[in-house]
């Protein structure tokens, strides 16, 4: 479903991504996991056709970001960081904008706009500003102007920052929900996220990927590289693939 080739990103002398590769597979959620400023978002900028990659390409649903941007954006759902909101509109008047912006229209439009609304939970806030509301239900508002049009591709940069633990938990259970239609790709750099929704897991760290596969994948290559703990949980992985001994002999910056 979504397919990324030796993506490398330089901005002037920076590297920012260095011949990134990996695969998420159909109805699959993929953990971007990395420290912040590893590259993660710089990934999905590319993948969303925000970002032009100096060299490298992927491709989404057999379309090529490079080829054919226009037919990605249409299959794609996007989530940045920092939601992409109008605060003076309110929040049905906003959805309803952006689900006309792609393409919706009479009853399609209305059983969508009824959907994220209860499946985003944000009832409460409906007929509100979206300049009122908090910072925890803008994020809800951005998901589901990301959800709005249906995708079959989910790109979620950090899609719970900003809620409390009963709403992270709520998200949680409809993007596992979501996951049964859709590919989803998500970056994070809080380890519970990834293990408690993800299927696969990529890990990048200064723009570089230095493991990918399961929870249990990643814990069989940190035995084998010397780790002796028999229970070795994601957090064990995360540091023993970065510390600095290890880094030095497992991948060097530049291409």
């Amino acid at each position: 479903m979504i397919e990324v080739k030796s993506l490398t990103m330089r901005y002037g002398n920076f590297v920012a991504l260095s011949n990134v590769s990996f695969q998420a597979r159909e109805r699959e959620i993929l953990g971007l996991l990395g420290p912040n400023g590893a590259g993660k978002t710089t990934a999905m900028r590319i993948l969303t056709t925000y970002l032009y990659p100096t060299s490298g390409t992927a491709k989404i649903d057999n379309d090529d970001i490079l080829e054919n941007p226009l037919a990605v954006r249409r299959r794609i759902g996007y989530l940045p960081e920092t939601a992409p909101l109008y605060p003076d509109m309110q929040t049905e008047e906003y959805l309803t904008f952006v689900a006309c912006a792609r393409g919706l229209n009479g009853s399609k439009l209305l059983e969508r706009l009824r959907w994220v609304r209860e499946a985003c939970g944000i009832e409460s806030i409906w007929k509100h500003s979206i300049s009122e509301i908090s910072k925890g239900f803008r994020q809800r508002v951005g998901l589901a102007q990301a959800l709005i049009h249906d995708p079959k591709v989910l790109i979620l940069d950090e899609p719970t920052t900003g809620l409390d633990p009963l709403q992270i938990i709520d998200i949680r259970k409809l993007i596992k929900e979501l996951a049964k239609e859709k590919t989803i790709i998500f970056s994070t750099h809080i380890l519970q996220e990834v293990e408690a929704i993800a299927d696969r897991i990529v890990i990048i760290n200064e723009g570089v990927v230095v493991s990918q596969g399961t929870q249990q994948e990643l814990a069989n290559e940190a035995r084998a590289r010397g780790e002796t703990k028999e229970d070795l949980s994601l957090e064990d992985i995360f540091i023993d693939l970065l510390r600095p001994r290890k880094r030095k002999e497992s991948f060097t910056r530049n291409p």
